[in-house]
């Protein structure tokens, strides 16, 4: 599995080292389209918080997602050293399209027709320490102010 220790930089000296871990689960009989929505549920979450919110999510991609977080908390306490195991957050939550096949299905009277067989790919960024504050939501009338700002900001090439 890959390991990342990312260092944080003020002027010259490091102050602090952060473990990174990767894991991910591949062609997962599952849509991708239906594993994004608890992706991105449990995105920035807490490790602990993440699995009790998929504990209490009927779906099937909710018990394939706990698995590989329940995978990837116990490779970090092995193999990388992390001191709690409770002291992890979802940095990334992502899925990915797998392998598509298509099947055919018989009717009666000689008719078929095709179906495809949905497989998708999860990917899971674990970082060590408590997750970051949420942004406060932005407004429209912020994002007015900004949109009109950048016109402003604006310049106009091979113009006089």
């Amino acid at each position: 599995m890959p390991i990342k220790l990312e260092t944080l930089f003020t002027s010259e000296v490091p102050i602090k080292f952060i473990l990174v871990i990767y894991h991910c689960r591949r062609d997962i009989k599952y849509s991708r389209d239906k594993m994004w929505y608890l992706a991105k549920l449990i995105k920035g979450m807490s490790i602990d918080q993440a699995l009790a919110q998929l504990e209490f999510s009927d779906k099937k991609g909710a018990k394939v997602i706990k698995e590989v977080l329940l995978e990837a908390q116990d490779l970090a306490v092995r193999k990388h050293n992390v001191e709690f195991k409770s002291n992890l957050h979802i940095a990334e939550s992502l899925t990915g399209r797998g392998r598509y096949t298509k099947h055919i299905r018989y009717h009666a009277k000689g008719m078929f027709a095709f179906m495809k067989i949905n497989r998708c790919h999860y990917f899971v960024k674990l970082m060590e320490g408590p997750p970051p504050p949420p942004e406060p939501p932005r407004t429209g009338f912020d994002q007015a102010k900004e949109y009109v700002q950048e016109l402003r900001n604006r310049t106009l090439v091979h113009t006089l």
